[in-house]
């Protein structure tokens, strides 16, 4: 299973994007794609997640309200739609899949990741 995050960039304070993951391989079968990020110093941490089928999504409390995640089946890819973004949103955001388990917070249960995409947001 291969993830290619892309959509990263930089963008004044306010202003927004849009990540993009795509999935690949023979076979991908997934519960739950999730966003993380890691900024400069900091460890890893969750951003937001959805459930493959059911389309449930989860949210940390820093993004709630500003971040929308969302996925397209017969594509494979998941999106996180970025609004009003703050300086505190910069960091490299990396999307994951959890193929066992519906568990979604922890990075240590996901088991594919991608190569991360930069996000630098200016004030």
């Amino acid at each position: 299973v291969q993830l290619q995050a892309s959509g990263g960039g930089l963008v004044q304070a306010g202003g927004s994007l849009r990540l993009s993951c795509a999935a690949s391989g023979r076979t991908f079968r997934s519960y739950v794609m999730g966003w993380f990020r890691q900024a400069p110093g900091k460890e890893r941490e969750f951003v937001a997640a959805i459930t493959w089928s059911g389309g449930i999504t989860y949210y940390a409390d820093s993004v709630k309200g500003r971040f929308t995640i969302s996925r397209d089946n017969a594509k494979n890819t998941v999106y996180l739609q970025m609004n009003s973004l703050k300086p505190e949103d910069t960091a490299v955001y990396y999307c994951a899949t959890n193929m066992r388990s519906m568990r979604r917070r922890d990075e240590y249960d996901y088991d594919y990741w991608g190569q991360g995409t930069l996000v630098t947001v200016s004030s």
